[in-house]
């Protein structure tokens, strides 16, 4: 359950390790309808997904951009950090990559299908629930999975400008209600990432937690007008959230294994979830691979 990345890379994993498996995603949107902007590699972790498939890895550098900087500006100074060679992927050329790569191997892609309850499909070999933060899986079997999820009272809004940043970009930017925290990446020619974090005081100060969508970019385009140079910001279900710290004490139950941000979140402040997630997938293909029996498989 899931066609985001972890979704969509394992499944691919799985047929590929066997062609004679059905595999079958079931995910309840369209495959373009996807929260954010741009996801970010480290190069680490291209040629780690290329040991697992290079098809995928080749079309994901070919469609990146690239950076080795990490700039922090603060105070009218600018601190810079070299040498880290990271890539930014928008998410949705990712996931038309790997649903691309899942459709020439044979795996059925149900898009807009959409499982209530997750007991219907137990009578598969395997169910990897790859379904988000939100996982319905996960709360499922809560009991047994054993979830620990800790809100942050931060608040952030995942916003997306054409101005190009020549590295990974951090703003740190102070005004009659607080500090304001921003980080930004170029993914593509033309689009960036750019999201935009304040303490919760901060947040309520300034009104944001009434303010819409539009209201949101006309404030956060005003506060860094010197920082966008003249370019607009584009929004994309962009509401102010709240960060979901997400652990669980099991990652499996029976004949169900959790993936990604079912199983784990990361902060997009270091740029690992997807990176995490497809790494996850490899991990699952790697495990039943070796051992050929999904109990053992699990445990591994």
């Amino acid at each position: 359950m899931g066609g985001g990345p972890a979704g969509l890379f394992a499944a691919l994993l799985l047929k590929k390790a066997d062609p004679k498996h059905e595999i079958v995603v079931h995910e309840r949107n369209r495959l373009d309808e996807t929260f954010g902007f741009g996801v970010v590699f480290s190069d680490a972790t291209e040629h780690a997904l290329a040991q697992a498939d290079s098809e995928v890895s080749a079309e994901m550098a070919a469609s990146s951009h690239r950076w080795d900087d990490i700039e922090i500006h603060y105070a009218d100074t600018v601190y810079t950090s070299s040498g880290h060679a990271f890539s930014g992927l928008s998410r949705k050329a990712l996931l038309k990559i790997l649903a691309d790569r899942c459709r020439a191997l044979g795996v059925k892609l149900c898009f807009q299908r959409e499982i209530v309850d997750p007991e219907t499909l137990r009578d598969a070999d395997l169910v990897v629930a790859a379904d988000g933060a939100n996982s319905i899986v996960r709360e499922r079997f809560r009991g047994h999975f054993r979830p620990v999820v800790d809100t942050r009272p931060n608040r952030f809004v995942w916003l997306g400008t054409a101005k190009p940043f020549p590295a990974f970009t951090f703003y740190f930017q102070a005004d009659r209600h607080g500090l304001w925290r921003v980080h930004a990446y170029q993914y593509e020619p033309g689009f960036s990432t750019f999201i935009v974090e304040a303490r919760e005081a901060t947040w309520r100060a300034a009104g944001m937690d009434k303010a819409s969508e539009g209201e949101t970019i006309a404030f956060c385009e005003r506060l860094f007008a010197k920082e966008l140079d003249g370019h607009r910001l584009q929004s994309n279900r962009s509401i102010w959230r709240s960060f979901p710290t997400i652990r669980n004490e099991r990652w499996h139950h029976d004949n169900v294994v959790l993936l990604g941000d079912a199983a784990h979140t990361a902060h997009f402040s270091v740029g690992s979830g997807t990176k995490l997630a497809m790494e996850d997938a490899v991990a699952l293909a790697e495990a039943l691979r070796t051992h050929r029996d999904i109990a053992a498989s699990l445990q591994a």
